[in-house]
């Protein structure tokens, strides 16, 4: 793979995991409420969704999107409407930053990991990141196509959990510092939701296509 293609990947990853969604939104409020060690269990269910995503990228699962344009358009579409539904929900009145603290009763590590897993799974932004955005660093004549996704796959992988991980560490401290703030916390609402919001419609306009990952 060449060195812009990876440079390239680590910036996608990084700004995918920078921009606040479900994975950001749970592993905060339940470090924040449970502790680090919570977060942590939380993060390693997240992992092994983006692993799960990262074998089915492997085994050609963006074929059916290649080849079937409304499912990739429907795919593109509904990840757009949930993150406009995420924006509108955190730019209400009343709405509430992901770095306010939440009363959450304390959860089993089996259902911690369990629910990082199915928030995972179910986010619309990894799904996306897979099926549409990664595959096109992918290049068939460079070799072997499912190396080169699994190369792909793992640098986001290492991306994500690093950030994730200054995230649990610092979850209590921010939601401090900012609950001390309203003002700076009513700011970090708004900058939230604008991201969700310019990303949401970034999605449904980019007329990009995956590559087939085969």
């Amino acid at each position: 793979m060449s060195v812009e293609a990876i440079v390239g990947i680590t910036m996608v990853a990084l700004g995918m995991v920078l921009t606040p969604g479900p994975n950001m939104i749970y592993l905060v409020s339940r470090s924040i409420t449970q502790g680090r060690r919570a977060g942590f269990v939380s993060l390693a269910g997240v992992a092994a969704g983006f692993f799960a995503y990262l074998a089915a990228t492997c085994l050609g699962l963006t074929v059916i999107f290649a080849y079937v344009p409304a499912a990739y358009l429907a795919i593109k579409f509904g990840g757009a409407a949930y993150l406009l539904y995420l924006a509108w929900k955190t730019l209400r009145p009343g709405g509430v930053s992901v770095f306010e603290p939440k009363a959450l009763a304390p959860d089993s590590p089996r259902r911690l990991f369990t629910m990082g897993l199915v928030t995972n799974l179910l986010n619309p932004k990894a799904a996306l990141l897979y099926l549409s955005l990664l595959p096109q660093f992918i290049d068939p004549g460079a070799g072997n196509v499912m190396l080169q996704s699994f190369v792909v796959g793992s640098i986001q992988i290492t991306v994500s959990m690093l950030v994730n991980t200054v995230f649990i560490l610092t979850a209590g401290s921010l939601a401090a510092f900012l609950g001390s703030r309203p003002s700076w916390l009513r700011i970090q609402r708004y900058l939230m939701g604008t991201i969700l919001a310019g990303l949401a419609i970034h999605l449904a306009t980019d007329r990009s296509k995956a590559i087939v990952a085969t």
